[in-house]
Parts: C-alpha cells; sequence; structure tokens
C-alpha cells in the first residue's frame, strides 16, 4: 500500500498531478486541496501527497490528499454504500474538508447535492451513516486550520475565475488560485488575477 509520496511535480492535467519519486512516475487524482498544495510548487521541484491506492475491476488507482484527516474523511465517505472513490474525491474537490463535514454533521443533505453526481438519496445517505462518526471538534478543527481557510467570493471573484479559465486553466485550478492569491492579499480584479497567475 502505498501510503505517502514525495516527488517531483512534472505535470499537473485536469484529471491528476504527475510526480516523479525514485525514477517511476505516479499518475495522483488529487483532492481539490492536493491540487492546490501541489499547484503552488514550481516545476521540478518536490511536492508531497498523502495517498491510497484502490485496486478494482477497472484498474488500479491513486489518489491523493492534503493531509491525513483529509484522506480520512475520503475513507470515511467510500465506507458508505453507493458512494466509490471518484464521488468522494469529487466531494473533496468541491467542498472543503470542514465545509463538507460541516454538512455531514449539519445534516445538511442540499449542501452535498451541489457535489457534481451526488444525488439527494446518496447524500440522505452518507449523512445517515456518517453523522455519528462526524464530531464538532473536527468541523473547529478544520476551519482553524491555516489550509483551510475559507475567503468569502465576490462578483470579482467570480470574473477572475472566469478570466483564468478564458486562458485554459480548468475551473478548479482557477478557483484555488483565486482563493489563494485572496488569501495573500490581492483585492481588486487586476490584482487577483495577476497574483493567480503568478501561483499558477
Amino acid at each position: 500500500m502505498i501510503g505517502y509520496l514525495r516527488g517531483r511535480v512534472l505535470s499537473l492535467q485536469p484529471d491528476y498531478v504527475l510526480l516523479e519519486a525514485n525514477g517511476v512516475g505516479y499518475e495522483v487524482i488529487c483532492s481539490g486541496a492536493a491540487f492546490a498544495n501541489l499547484s503552488g510548487v514550481p516545476k521540478g521541484e518536490e511536492g508531497e501527497v498523502y495517498t491510497y491506492l484502490q485496486v478494482s475491476e477497472q484498474g488500479v488507482s491513486l489518489f491523493g490528499f492534503a493531509d491525513l484527516r483529509e484522506k480520512e474523511l475520503f475513507l470515511k465517505l467510500t465506507g458508505v454504500q453507493g458512494v466509490g472513490a471518484k464521488l468522494a474525491i469529487a466531494a473533496l474537490s468541491a467542498l472543503r474538508p470542514a465545509d463538507l463535514t460541516e454538512a455531514i454533521y449539519t445534516a445538511d443533505s442540499k449542501r452535498l447535492t451541489a457535489v457534481k453526481g451526488l444525488g439527494k438519496k446518496t447524500a440522505e445517505r452518507i449523512i445517515l451513516e456518517l453523522h455519528g462518526k462526524i464530531s464538532a471538534d473536527e468541523i473547529l478543527g478544520g476551519e482553524q486550520s491555516p489550509a483551510r481557510v475559507t475567503v468569502p467570493r465576490s462578483a470579482e471573484d467570480d470574473d477572475a475565475v472566469s478570466a483564468l479559465m478564458n486562458l485554459g486553466f480548468t475551473r478548479q485550478e482557477s478557483a484555488r488560485a483565486v482563493d489563494r492569491a485572496k488569501a495573500g492579499g490581492a483585492r481588486s480584479l487586476e490584482e487577483i488575477i495577476a497574483a493567480a497567475l503568478r501561483g499558477m
């Protein structure tokens, strides 16, 4: 089992990150937070992810996470009937871990169904099976972590995301870059786009 990977960032693709470790290139399907962390690493420099290796009839897949807490949440999600690894990683990309745990803790199925591919019945099943396994401490711990700071979105942010997408970046890449730019102090549309591009 590959539980952790540290290697040179060779390529960032919409569906995976290619990391080279000891001469071997690993395609890692990353959560939003893990992708954001690795996208901030200069190409050819080393990055790290906590990983989960899945072996199924469809083949072998390696999933990457920003930290062990995020990986644990992924494993909780995949333990729910009807939630596969790809849907779980989609949930961790659409919602920050703290937001996802809060949605489960507060039984907010509407928030969960905002995840592409996650229907109402599956959202209700996630809440039913995981509600007792999510504590308020987990939510507070995620919110207090510097890597999980949520920056309020504005119309300018949406414009910046659209501008980056027009340049060929994915929505996920663009949104994460805008969040990092705002967290770094950028305020105007021009500042946000400039800072986001520097961080790409």
